[in-house]
């Protein structure tokens, strides 16, 4: 039966100071840290092992995969970076504190950009403090100016069909460390939430979500593996 381990990356900076992160690169804090490596060991103590990873090309979901495979004795698998894993790009709201984003634009407007479907935050301006056009790792991509939940799910769905869905079809234990939205549109794609629904599903940091699928990747069972 294959199996598929999803993980939100633990605290970033960011998480702690209540800011809009997005594609920026900003590292887990020493709670994160603690929170990947607890996430590790319960694979090890659960005997859920992944066989192969995937993350994206963003430091807090890369490190947060390290230390979960490190403590689960399973640094050696090999893994594959995919920018198609990236959070969902915050655009002009990236860097800016959560609170007062609100005061400024009403709390209404900040849960319509954070929360609708398929409403993106305004643009990031080019050549702004957060702009990541020049950055060697999106050599080649189109890096977006923002994004809604929407956008992101049809970024990630490619990345399901070319490469972790066959994998999982090739008898691997996947694991997939990412972010909160790059996670949801799994989430919703494999437990067919609706596109209302999706939006107020919270993935909270560090926990291990475990997805026993069928032959034909249908989910079977979803469950949190700290509640096993």
């Amino acid at each position: 039966m294959p199996r598929l381990i999803l993980i939100r990356h633990g605290q970033s900076q960011w998480n702690l100071e209540n800011r809009f992160t997005g594609w920026w690169d900003v590292d887990v804090t020493e709670k994160g840290a603690a929170e990947a490596f607890a996430a590790g060991k319960l694979l090890k103590d659960k005997g859920v092992l992944p066989t192969l990873a995937f993350t994206s090309l963003q430091t807090r979901a890369i490190k947060t995969l390290h230390l979960a495979l490190e403590a689960a004795g399973r640094l050696w698998v090999q893994e594959d970076k995919d920018w198609r894993l990236n959070e969902r790009h915050y655009g002009g709201l990236t860097g800016l504190d959560k609170a007062e984003t609100a005061a400024k634009h009403g709390e209404d407007q900040v849960k319509v950009w954070r929360r609708s479907f398929d409403v993106p935050p305004p643009v990031l301006e080019a050549g702004s403090e957060f702009d990541l056009a020049s950055d060697p790792r999106y050599a080649g991509i189109a890096v977006p100016s923002t994004e809604s939940l929407k956008d992101t799910i049809a970024r990630v769905l490619p990345c399901w069909e070319e490469k972790i869905a066959p994998a999982l079809r090739a008898g691997e234990t996947v694991i997939v460390s990412a972010h909160g939205n790059s996670l949801r549109a799994l989430v919703k794609h494999l437990s067919g939430i609706s596109d209302e629904d999706i939006t107020g599903l919270e993935i909270p940091t560090g926990q291990p979500i475990v997805y026993e699928l069928d032959d034909n990747l249908a989910e079977v069972e979803r469950y949190y593996l700290s509640e096993r």
